[in-house]
């Protein structure tokens, strides 16, 4: 029987997709990645042997720190607008999953995210639900390696499954919030652990216009509160060596050229431009067609039409149809 060892949490995604994985053959192996609490541990245990599933647990508590807390954090006193889960799946997530499949001897790997993969490849999932863009940054060989049980189903169909065999997280809230974060605030997360930037100002056409609290309280194409000379602004710019945060009306907000760094590519990488389409954001209305020029390690993207407020730390990924090509962290250079 062909092994698959499978992102076991214990929550409705993970336990369906361990259902579908049996149905289709597979010796289903759980990991449980641990940095939470003994409560949420002893839960994914009991999950698995309520579902005959054997669960390995794996402290990965010094692994997120290292590669996904520290960078987190830098990349917010930066003045940036990380994406924590982007940033894990390739170095931790995934990462561990691909080392405990050669262990066990296993030929793949599989999540419950909402994506489809085929031949190696990546491809979006259902509009209503599809998590492709959080895949991005994956290595070759943990996508030629990665089954997705859930990618031809929405979210509803999923819960509906899970109440059909009778599994306790049916109808468990969904997780939104950063794991190493429980409470979701990120602001105080910071400031327990780092010094963080002072008060500064706000600059609107080149003007004073008042102060903020901190550049690491704002992201891009966030709205801030009140209005001048009676229009909306809006946090165009965040510059941490002056430590002021630009202004803009929302016209102002949309660009036609995204740089990218750092990017990876889940196809030969290109030598030459190529057309596709690119997402700068983990949200279904902006898809634009685009042209990408490749430099070395680095993409420009120049957009069909503007994109709306690309923000400094957040992902540029792109897409060929509907196939993931690969993404890369939006950069000012």
């Amino acid at each position: 029987m062909t092994k698959v060892v499978l992102g076991f949490s214990g929550g409705v995604d993970s336990a369906v997709s361990a259902e579908l994985l049996k149905q289709q053959g597979f010796q289903v192996l759980g990991l449980y990645l641990d940095n939470a609490g003994e409560e949420e541990r002893r839960a994914a245990q009991e999950a698995a042997e309520l579902r005959g599933i054997e669960l390995e647990v794996l402290d990965v508590h010094r692994q997120l720190e290292e590669l996904v807390c520290r960078p987190f954090a830098e990349s917010y006193l930066r003045g940036e607008t990380p994406n924590p889960c982007i940033i894990c799946n390739p170095s931790v997530k995934f990462k561990c999953l691909l080392d405990y499949a050669r262990r066990a001897g296993a030929e793949f790997i599989a999540t419950g995210h909402y994506a489809r993969s085929k031949g190696g490849r990546i491809y979006k999932g259902l509009p209503s639900n599809d998590q492709s863009y959080m895949l991005c940054r994956l290595t070759r060989e943990q996508a030629e390696r990665l089954i997705l049980p859930l990618g031809a189903y929405e979210k509803s169909q999923v819960r509906a499954m899970a109440e059909e065999l009778g599994l306790p997280s049916a109808h468990k809230p969904d997780s939104m919030e950063i794991c190493f974060i429980p409470d979701k605030d990120y602001i105080s997360w910071l400031k327990s652990r780092c010094t963080v930037p002072p008060e500064g100002d706000f600059i609107f056409h080149s003007e004073p216009v008042g102060r903020h609290d901190g550049i690491y309280r704002y992201t891009v194409g966030q709205r801030r509160p009140g209005l001048i000379d009676g229009r909306k602004v809006y946090i165009s710019r965040i510059d941490p060596l002056s430590n002021s945060i630009e202004l803009a009306l929302w016209e102002e907000l949309f660009k036609t050229e995204v740089r990218a760094r750092d990017f990876s590519w889940l196809i030969d990488p290109p030598a030459a431009p190529i057309r596709a389409s690119v997402r700068v954001r983990h949200t279904k209305w902006e898809n634009p067609p685009c042209t990408v020029y490749p430099q070395g390690n680095m993409v420009s993207i120049v957009c069909d039409q503007p994109v709306r407020a690309p923000a400094a730390g957040q992902s540029a990924v792109l897409y060929d149809g509907e196939q993931l090509l690969g993404g890369g962290f939006i950069s000012e250079k």
